[in-house]
């Protein structure tokens, strides 16, 4: 039994001998098969990655195009290239140069035609020129004596001494502000000191831009106006205006904040400062005040006179070298200095090159401003919300040539100097060769004593501006403000200004594939936006000086 039994067990041994040896011969055999598919997927995977490499990549299947993207990532990383992104929406993208190379022969195609038949061209222009939305039942005219009540003036309460800051428009506007304060705390203005600003850079005086003697004139019939202050209140600030207390005043602070704020202190004293004062004051003033600031701005302000007389002689000339058109010719506003495209921080077609001169530019004039925590830089946001100055080519060029204007069309460009300008205008040449600027209409020697003087030079263009037939302006600011608002007052309250929609303009100026028919017609219907807004009326906080109707001007009637 227990030989049995150990032979028994003996062999029950062996057999589990058995099994356990063929168990680990088909685990060896298992891992060897499962190296050899790991080293065939390995060899594999490198064999693709040779192919793309060698081959270009991007083949046609799901999984080689999977590869290939992973492969491209690797090497974008190894040289320090930035991922692909999505494209940017329509709009955001300087493109106009490709534009107009694209449809420069469909353009000069286009003015053919017309330059063979005279009538429909003159018509044509005609109708440019004219407003189509005139209210021909309207007619608007300046009333603002009518309605400024005189009286005797009472005693002064003190002198009222403002620091005027900016290029010459907000210059203006601080000027007819300073004096419609002065009004309301019955003070004495003494004439506006002008900030030397750090971009106009323009050392002028009230007297080199302003006829000083009319102003003091004009304005005196209703307010107080001296020169300068007189000797005994110089002594009691040691003889340094800037010991008078500066009463600091938020923008469009209302009339009660002057009557509070800053008229006790000018009783205490005698007299008080303000500085700086650009839109210190609010839009809504009692009427009287409104009527001040009208008498102001269109008759009192009146240019010095050695500008007076060139800008004068400029806008005969202007008229001479169009009398082909009847003396009507087109003022285009051309905001495309190196500081405006600086301080847009819009992007065009310069490259590295113009990247390193824009930020140049904004740390010469703004000392790091662009670069505080927290400023974030979007150029193609900026073009796309219609906030990027448009180039020559753009805003003169290519937009008056789709909505209609020839090359036969007289143009005066009012600008400083156009940052790159070799570049940028000669397109704009191409297309409108009867193109002149105030060095073109001047002699060099009558500039010569303005070079360096913007504010002197900006109040040349305005006035060859303010006698166009029609004002084009797409960049905003207080020069085209002001001048909108004086062809207003001029002309009947309606002038043929066209102020696009830059929002709009930029999609067409995006499309590399658009048709110049199909541009045009875009134009034209920008034109016809811009026509329906000529006639307007001042709501409560637009400005007085872009909208004089109703409060500068009354109807024919009277009424």
């Amino acid at each position: 039994m227990s030989v049995a039994a150990s032979a028994r067990g003996g062999g029950g041994g062996a057999a589990k001998a058995a099994r356990g040896g063929r168990f680990s011969a088909g685990r060896g055999v298992w891992g060897r098969r499962r190296a050899a598919v790991v080293l065939f997927l390995a060899l594999a995977y490198a064999a693709a990655l040779l192919v793309f490499v060698f081959g270009g990549g991007g083949g046609g299947g799901s999984a080689g195009g999977g590869a290939g993207l992973t492969v491209a990532s690797l090497r974008r990383r190894r040289h320090g290239e930035p991922a692909p992104s999505t494209p940017p929406p329509p709009g955001s993208v300087y493109r106009s140069h490709i534009v107009f190379d694209r449809l420069l022969p469909e353009i000069r195609d286009d003015a053919a035609p017309s330059a063979s038949v005279s009538t429909p061209s003159s018509w044509r222009r005609s109708m440019l020129m004219t407003s189509h939305h005139q209210n021909s039942g309207e007619v608007w005219m300046p009333c603002v004596n009518r309605r400024l009540i005189r009286s005797e003036l009472p005693p002064s309460n003190g002198y009222l001494i403002v620091e005027a800051n900016g290029g010459l428009n907000q210059q203006r506007l601080s000027i007819c502000d300073a004096v419609a304060v002065a009004s309301l705390l019955n003070a004495t203005l003494v004439i506006p000191i002008f900030h030397l600003n750090s971009v106009w850079r323009d050392p002028s005086k009230f007297s080199d831009i302003f006829d000083e003697n009319r102003f003091i004139e004009t304005v005196g019939k209703h307010v107080r106006v001296v020169k300068e202050l007189p000797e005994d209140v110089l002594l009691r600030f040691n003889y340094n205006i800037s010991s008078i207390p500066n009463m600091r005043t938020k923008a469009y602070s209302s009339p009660h904040h002057y009557l509070h704020k800053v008229l006790p202190k000018l009783l205490e004293l005698g007299a008080v400062r303000i500085a700086p004062f650009s839109n210190r004051l609010a839009q809504s003033v009692p009427s009287n005040i409104q009527a001040l600031r009208c008498l102001v701005n269109y008759q009192a302000l009146r240019f010095a006179e050695p500008v007076r007389l060139l800008a004068e002689d400029m806008v005969v000339r202007m008229m001479k070298k169009s009398s082909s058109t009847g003396g009507k010719y087109v003022s285009v506003h051309l905001r495309f200095e190196e500081d405006m495209v600086a301080f847009s921080c819009c992007t065009y077609d310069g490259g590295w090159k113009e990247k390193i001169e824009m930020e140049n530019a904004r740390e010469r004039s703004w000392r790091g401003k662009f670069h505080r925590p927290g400023r974030v830089i979007n150029p193609e946001a900026n073009r796309r919300d219609g906030k990027c100055p448009l180039t020559p080519l753009e805003q003169v060029g290519m937009m008056l040539r789709g909505m209609g204007f020839d090359h036969s069309t007289f143009l005066y460009v009012a600008s400083g100097k156009i940052y790159n300008a070799a570049k940028y205008m000669a397109p704009l040449r191409q297309m409108f060769p009867l193109l002149e600027t105030k060095e073109s209409l001047a002699l060099p020697e009558e500039l010569a004593e303005f070079e360096g003087y913007s504010s002197r030079l900006a109040a040349i263009d305005y006035t060859v501006c303010v006698q166009s037939e029609v004002f084009v302006t797409t960049q905003g600011g207080n020069f085209p403000h002001f001048l909108m608002g004086h062809r207003r007052y001029l002309f009947g309250g309606n002038a043929k200004t066209i102020k696009p929609d830059k929002r709009k303009l930029v999609l067409s100026f995006d499309d590399p594939n658009i048709r110049w028919s199909q541009f045009k017609r875009h134009m034209q219907e920008i034109l016809h936006h811009s026509d329906i807004k000529s006639i307007a009326f001042r709501k409560p906080n637009d400005s007085i000086y872009t909208f004089p109707m109703p409060d500068c001007m009354c109807q024919q009637d009277g009424i």
